[in-house]
């Protein structure tokens, strides 16, 4: 067996046999219904009922009836949140969330710098939730096998990446039976506990008056606000995750707007039931803070204290399926974070590469560029907790604060017009004003404690986006220039000579006739100026000529049937003009076109299918040459004509490149 046969097998195992982005039935067998949506982008916000409600909780110090009001203002947000991004979803039904309604709404800039701070939100996310599941996992184990704490942290993040790699279908039903058992176990504890004391019920809320009336005399009224409101913002945590499903639309099942907004709808529903479960648990029980374990563990062995032996070990059980949700939400970083980054790129804020698919139609780039960063910074931080808490939460709020502004905009703007539209400014009026206030109180409680590094690492990532807009729009005028010369290079074709004396130009010249083979991207410019370099530098040299396009299946284009149909049939097209304008000179000439994930892949395919039609074939193709090479050329531009050479040449396929100047 060759070696490459043995690579391809061993690929096959680990990632996966490619897939045919043109199967017309694939997208809906890989796109995720209501409920795997919700186990793959809900896990993230419920994961946070981990932390979330016992931060606030413990942010009212001994003032505990308080709590009350700061589930109700939770639930609320929650509410708020999910609501307006409801209407995100019906706005912009074909995905793209914060960074798209930001930089369609308010403006390009100001979207670049919301899809920067979900980057870094989703590293974190990844980053947080592992260490996190990491802690949880060795606060079982003997204190002896700490030292492989981190490195159990770092193979659960290679562990995720592969299964992404995977395809997100296959990498969200693994982890079906880990999300399942958290829920089954603590919405049954949940209620257990509000049965044991069904009958104190009541009395939280005229503890909670009473409280008021306490902690009034002790603080002040305003300092008890203050109390409340801190409390309400230390619990921040509780809402990330909750932009997910609008980020994540593309991966969603047909019709992707309904099946978003009933996961919206799962999310808000099972984390407003967890938010106000745990509180009133804690309220109940009389919870405590003990050192070494987290205030669910305490509040699961108060109520299972009369269970004798099975009390440990159902604890012990739900705990496990605590570590193991945090593992699941790390899925919603590596499913929605390269699509962040896909669309950056298709608006050329990030390089082009990033929207391009692997074989198995994922964004391989950007689902490494999110693993590979989370190593990195589990590695810096030593997989900490503590100081991955203190970098968490504050850029999605930078998120939701833009995307709350662009909607309320977008109402404004469409008053009068739309019938609804008093609901929605004042509901995305509302989510401004709560979201807008958690992020102050977080920036003020958590800047010096290490929360400017976050902010720092955002602002630098929007500077490179910048530069990357800057360099793409200088190439762009330059190509732009090639395209604007197309009726000139027409005008130089028509002058040339042709073939008078060819008559049925359905059918190529003998078969040991000369044919030139072109690769193009499109009816161009650049497709052009090769065509009359081939004419210039090769006179009478051929006479039949073949155009070979390859539509490049990215991110953009792989939604749907409707997009890889419309890609076609534009491209044929374009492949058209060229065809039409040497049946004009008198040549024999056709298209070629074939669509796929890998350019070089595709060309090379079809180029063995053209050799076989046409024995003496010489294939060339235009690359354009910039003025002057430097760094931002060589990384932002992926040299296919090379890349395709390469693989002809190894074939003895004669390959030409043309330079084009601009």
């Amino acid at each position: 067996m060759s070696r490459s046969s043995l690579t391809a097998r061993f690929r096959a195992l680990v990632f996966g046999r490619p897939l045919d982005p043109e199967d017309r039935g694939l997208f809906h067998k890989l796109a995720l219904a209501s409920f795997l949506a919700w186990v793959g982008l809900g896990a993230d916000p419920l994961s946070s009922s981990c932390y979330g409600p016992s931060e606030a909780f413990l942010a009212l110090g001994g003032h505990h009836a308080l709590s009350l009001f700061v589930a109700l203002a939770t639930v609320v947000t929650v509410c708020v949140i999910s609501a307006s991004y409801t209407q995100i979803i019906d706005l912009f039904p074909t995905g793209g969330g914060g960074y798209l309604v930001a930089g369609r709404l308010l403006s390009p800039t100001v979207g670049m710098v919301s899809g920067c701070a979900l980057l870094i939100d989703y590293v974190l996310t990844i980053t947080l939730s592992i260490a996190s599941g990491a802690d949880a996992v060795f606060s079982f184990l003997p204190p002896s096998w700490q030292g492989g704490r981190l490195a159990f942290a770092l193979a659960g993040v290679i562990l995720l990446t592969v299964l992404n790699l995977r395809g997100v279908k296959e990498s969200v039903s693994v982890l079906v039976p880990i999300f399942l058992a958290f829920l089954v176990g603590h919405v049954f504890l949940i209620l257990y506990g509000l049965g044991q004391h069904v009958d104190g019920l009541p009395a939280i809320v005229s503890q909670a008056a009473a409280d008021v009336g306490a902690t009034q005399r002790e603080l002040g009224l305003w300092g008890m606000i203050v109390l409340i409101l801190r409390a309400y913002a230390m619990g921040a945590g509780t809402y990330t995750g909750l932009e997910a499903v609008s980020n994540g639309l593309p991966v969603l099942r047909e019709p992707r707007a309904r099946t978003g907004k009933r996961t919206m709808l799962y999310m808000a529903l099972s984390l407003s039931f967890m938010v106000v479960g745990l509180i009133l648990n804690y309220m109940l029980h009389r919870v405590e803070f003990q050192p070494g374990k987290t205030l669910n563990a305490a509040l699961f062995g108060i109520m299972t204290a009369s269970w004798g032996s099975a009390g440990p070990v159902v604890v012990s059980a739900v705990l496990v399926t605590e570590a193991a949700i945090l593992f699941v939400a790390a899925q919603a970083g590596f499913l929605d974070g390269p699509r962040i980054l896909a669309n950056m790129a298709l608006d050329r804020w990030a390089p082009a590469q990033f929207a391009h698919l692997s074989d198995r139609l994922v964004t391989q780039n950007g689902i490494l560029l999110m693993g590979g960063a989370a190593l990195v910074l589990m590695e810096i931080t030593g997989g900490s907790v503590a100081v991955l808490l203190v970098l968490y939460s504050i850029n999605v709020f930078v998120t939701f604060i833009l995307s709350q502004a662009g909607m309320v905009r977008h109402w404004w703007q469409a008053r009068g017009e739309e019938p609804h539209w008093r609901k929605g400014l004042l509901l995305n009026g509302l989510g401004l004003v709560l979201t807008s206030f958690i992020l102050a109180t977080i920036v003020a409680v958590k800047f010096f404690e290490g929360g400017w590094a976050t902010l720092v690492v955002t602002g630098a990532l929007a500077g490179l986006a910048l530069l990357i807009r800057r360099h793409y729009r200088r190439v762009g005028a330059l190509v732009r220039k090639l395209d604007g010369l197309k009726q000139a290079v027409e005008e130089d074709m028509s002058r040339l000579p042709g073939n008078p004396d060819r008559g049925d130009l359905s059918a190529p010249a003998g078969s040991l006739s000369r044919t030139a083979v072109v690769l193009v991207s499109g009816y161009n410019g650049l497709g052009l100026h090769s065509l009359l370099a081939i004419h210039r530098r090769f006179p009478g040299e051929f006479s039949n000529y073949v155009f070979l396009c390859a539509g490049v299946v990215d991110a953009g284009v792989y939604k749907g049937r409707r997009e890889m149909e419309d890609l076609r049939e534009r491209l044929a097209g374009e492949m058209g003009g060229y065809v039409r304008l040497m049946h004009r000179r008198g040549y024999h000439a056709e298209s070629v076109l074939g669509l796929g994930t890998d350019v070089v892949e595709v060309i090379a395919g079809l180029a063995e299918e053209v050799a076989e039609r046409y024995p003496w074939s010489v294939f060339f193709a235009g690359q354009i040459v910039f003025p002057r090479e430097s760094f931002w050329s060589r990384l932002l531009h992926n040299q296919v004509v090379f890349g395709v050479q390469r693989r002809l040449l190894r074939r003895a396929l004669p390959f030409t490149v043309l330079p084009v100047t601009v």
